[in-house]
């Protein structure tokens, strides 16, 4: 890009050859009709219709370098995701902390037949107040857990219901309005820019990239720094605390209610067992023996389970940790408490437990268990006669033997001792479970901070996750030929590359922050393709199921698309995401960090990225080296890894580079400022001119002149090609360029056949020759770059929020044309 010559400016050539404008005519007719025809068969498609909507189409027409015509179309669009996957999100996040069953419906198909799945989900208010009775320290903390997610689900329900009172049509949110309370987890100014390139031998490629604004909580400012330091602060503080993930205690909740069920189970049988041996029934002694050895066993089984006994060590870390004396039901509270530990069933056997914890209690406890059964099942053979009886002593002064004790009496002390021996080890082991689902809780709720950086967290990721997921249905339905793209997904992944120019100076390092945060959390993100029940447009709308930190992506297609994936997808393997995320500061703000501030986070992040990077191409290499495009990645991957070690102020060679790396792999390209809509409208119009120049052969004198045309809010006359509006699509179509005529290019006026009237017709009569220059006027106001329209939708007026002064801080290739800043 830097081998790049500034072209001269289009200069207006009223007289023209007649055989140049024949020949002129003959190439652009082809160009024209496919632009019809893609117009029409692709953007109108349903499965298009379901993402995109508002879209503004600009047409341009290229020279090459030998003197051909690139036909270039410029599409901006909204999207319906921005309001939808933000709805969907927040109902999640509702009846995760809620204590209600939620049932999320998705058909997956197999090779044989197709099957619905319903998955439920049980959260954890209701987990953690069915936890029962618990000592004054450890219900206060339960009490903090349920207070947070209550707080949390007002705040999320208040949000969902202004969200629900919106248009059906809202799918933008304005950069103005980028701080309001109840807009927080819609993403800001998103949009799709696409551009789609052909020439007369070959078919249309399209290239993509998401813009919105950097994902950031702007509502709750920036005073105290952003996500990535909120969050380490607040690590330090609780480095201490123990925590259980969610398959832990998912386990743990099994093994209370097996408790549950089997405790109150013995205890009938051991009863039971006494009541007959009243009879002195040996075969119904039996019977009633081998039932009650059998729901022993399988209690003792069930106490089997390394995760008692971690929960038993952690409980006694954590407590020594804080100086509190340890109880065998691992709750801290107070030794005189025997009051409430006789009331309490959680608390029964509370000073029984040395505060000296020895990992071989736990085992006693539960092999106590195994040596009394065995004790009364010894007793049970001695009484069937079994086993021989012990020798009987004479008494000389009662000058007769003693009575020989019933069987109930030579059964009660066994049973009694297998009673408490089990009701000792129950009660550990729901105090080491109960302890491992409180924890859990408290790690996804308190643990991750205070309800103001959960919601900002939330918020971000939020943002975060409609761009990515855009991009996602965007490279998918592009890529739906490709099997060895499709393989790609259900093998390695796909790649999410987040370009940032915010600075890091100010509140932008604060917004950078927050957009760390929020794209490491999309790695926990999956997606998984179904079969759509329809081909309606809203049946083919993504849907979020699952839970935070494990969220999936359902993708739906219509059914012939479905079936002509391969079996891997259709089966239900979920693709992977692998999120990174290259910043560079461009404007005055960055001047200041660099030589007054710290610029240090910016290049961490690079670094950190970058590996990220190579991991996720060397993965890609080893699994399928076969795939188009990998031939050039080293080369790609040594020039990123030279513009990281490159010491230079505003070094957007690395954006570039890590661009380059992305397009190579099939990876999904976003681009974001603070609000997307100034120096991000400079990045993609620059993107747009260096795919033009590398890939279709731009000629070298009309990159200047296209990327000023991308972004210019004024063309001249000779730029103007024609200008048309067709299914509810805003097309403009610009001229720029034409055969060579010198050393200065120039181009004729060429009016659109289908709207543009000669103008001896118009001369006939003053009012028309007004109309006519009317008309020609708002053409040529309408003739803007797809940028410009995006600035006029976020401020309301046709101008780049630019100062000359600050455009001298700006990268040469970054500023925009003379008339369209101020």
């Amino acid at each position: 890009m830097n081998e790049v010559s500034k072209a001269k400016t289009t200069h207006l050539q009223v007289e023209k050859d007649e055989e140049d404008e024949a020949a002129h005519e003959e190439q652009s007719l082809p160009l024209c009709d496919h632009l019809h025809t893609s117009v029409h068969d692709k953007e109108n498609s349903p499965m298009m219709r379901a993402v995109l909507c508002g879209q503004v189409c600009k047409v341009y027409r290229f020279q090459t370098d030998d003197h051909r015509w690139l036909l270039v179309r410029e599409q901006m669009s909204e999207t319906p995701l921005s309001l939808t996957l933000p709805k969907q999100l927040l109902s999640v996040l509702i009846h995760e902390h809620a204590g209600r069953c939620v049932h999320f419906h998705g058909n997956v198909s197999s090779s044989s037949a197709q099957h619905q799945t319903v998955i439920t989900f049980i959260f954890r208010v209701q987990e953690v107040k069915e936890l029962g009775d618990l000592s004054p320290h450890w219900d206060g903390v339960r009490h903090d857990v349920i207070s947070h997610c209550n707080l949390l689900i007002g705040c999320y329900q208040e949000m969902l219901d202004e969200l629900d009172k919106l248009s059906a049509s809202f799918c933008f949110k304005s950069s103005r309005r980028k701080s309001d309370k109840h807009l927080q987890f819609v993403p800001t100014n998103l949009h799709s820019q696409r551009m789609e390139v052909t020439s007369p031998d070959s078919p249309g490629m399209w290239y993509e990239v998401i813009t919105f604004g950097a994902p950031a909580d702007h509502h709750q400012s920036f005073k105290h720094g952003g996500l990535k330091r909120l969050l380490n602060k607040h690590r330090k503080q609780g480095d201490s605390c123990v925590y259980f993930s969610r398959e832990e205690s998912s386990r743990a909740k099994r093994l209370l209610a097996g408790l549950a069920q089997l405790q109150p189970q013995v205890f009938g049988l051991a009863e039971e067992l006494l009541s007959i041996s009243l009879e002195l029934d040996a075969a119904r002694l039996q019977d009633a023996l081998n039932s009650l050895t059998q729901k022993t066993e399988l209690f003792a089984h069930t106490l089997k389970d390394e995760l008692v006994r971690n929960g038993l060590l952690a409980i006694h870390k954590q407590d020594m940790s804080s100086g509190s004396h340890a109880h065998s039901n691992g709750l801290l509270c107070d030794l005189s408490a025997n009051q409430d530990a006789q009331s309490s069933p959680m608390l029964e056997g509370v000073c029984q437990w040395d505060a000296e914890y020895n990992e071989e209690e736990w085992d006693r406890a539960w092999a106590s268990v195994a040596v009394s059964l065995n004790y009364l099942i010894a007793i049970g053979d001695r009484l069937q006669g079994r086993e021989p009886r012990p020798q009987e002593e004479w008494s000389p002064e009662a000058g007769q033997s003693p009575a020989a004790p019933s069987w109930q009496e030579q059964l009660v002390p066994p049973v009694v001792t297998l009673r408490d021996c089990v009701r000792e080890a129950a009660a550990k082991a729901q105090a080491s479970m109960s302890f491992v689902v409180l924890q859990e809780a408290m790690a996804a709720t308190v643990a991750q901070g205070t309800e103001q950086i959960i919601k900002r967290r939330h918020a971000v990721f939020s943002q975060a996750l409609s761009a990515a997921v855009c991009g996602f249905l965007l490279k998918l339905y592009g890529g739906l030929e490709d099997h060895l793209f499709l393989q790609q997904l259900h093998s390695v992944g796909i790649l999410v590359q987040f370009e940032s120019l915010l600075s890091t100076y100010g509140e932008e390092a604060g917004v950078l922050e927050d957009m760390e945060v929020g794209v490491a959390d999309l790695s926990s993100v999956t997606f998984i393709v179904t079969e759509a029940r329809t081909d309606r447009p809203e049946d083919l709308q993504p849907a979020l199921r699952g839970a935070w930190g494990s969220l999936v992506v359902e993708v739906p297609l219509p059914s012939e698309t479905f079936e002509a994936l391969p079996w891997e997808l259709k089966e239900g393997r979920l693709i992977r995401v692998h999120p990174v995320l290259f910043s560079i500061g461009i404007n005055q703000h960055q001047s200041l960090a660099e030589r007054l501030g710290d610029s240090s986070p910016q290049q961490r992040l690079n670094q950190q990225s970058g590996e990220q990077l190579r991991g996720y191409c060397h993965a890609l290499t080893d699994q399928l080296p076969h795939l188009a495009g990998l031939q050039s990645l080293p080369d790609l991957l040594s020039s990123l890894d030279q513009s990281l070690g490159t010491k230079k102020r505003k070094n957007v060679e690395v954006l570039w580079s890590a661009a380059g790396v992305c397009r190579a792999v099939n990876g999904i390209r976003l681009t974001s400022c603070k609000s997307a809509k100034d120096r991000t409208s400079m990045s993609v119009t620059l993107e747009q001119c260096v795919l033009l120049l590398d890939r279709h052969a731009l000629s070298r004198e009309h990159f200047s002149r296209a990327l000023n045309a991308m972004r210019s809010s004024r063309l001249s006359w000779g730029q103007v090609l024609g200008c048309y509006a067709q299914s509810g699509f805003r097309v403009c179509a610009l001229d720029l360029g034409g055969p060579p005529s010198g050393p200065q290019q120039s181009v004729a006026l060429k009016a659109p056949r289908r709207h543009l009237y000669p103008v001896a017709f118009l001369l006939v009569t003053s009012h028309l020759l007004v109309l006519w220059l009317i008309f020609s006027l708002i053409i040529l106001l309408e003739c803007d770059g797809c940028r410009m329209e995006n600035v006029q939708k976020n401020m309301g007026c046709r101008k780049f929020s630019f100062s000359s002064v600050q455009l001298l801080t700006f990268p040469k290739l970054y500023r925009p044309p003379e008339g369209s800043f101020g």
